[in-house]
């Protein structure tokens, strides 16, 4: 429970920076993202799950 916390505090922590220092690409990235057909987002987080649990194998092996 600790290693999922402490997970959840980087991602707030990364997103906190991004949105921090730039808001403004954030926002393009974000009308970009509207404009993108439904399932092309659920692909791109298929991917983007399926990476995160390769990484995570690797990394805790």
């Amino acid at each position: 429970m600790n290693d999922f916390l402490a997970a959840l505090a980087l991602v707030l922590v990364i997103e906190g920076l991004l949105y921090a220092t730039a808001p403004e690409a954030l926002r393009r990235a974000m009308a970009v993202i509207l404009t993108q057909p439904p399932g092309a987002m659920r692909v791109a987080g298929l991917c983007a799950a399926v990476l995160g649990v390769f990484l995570l194998w690797l990394i805790r092996g």
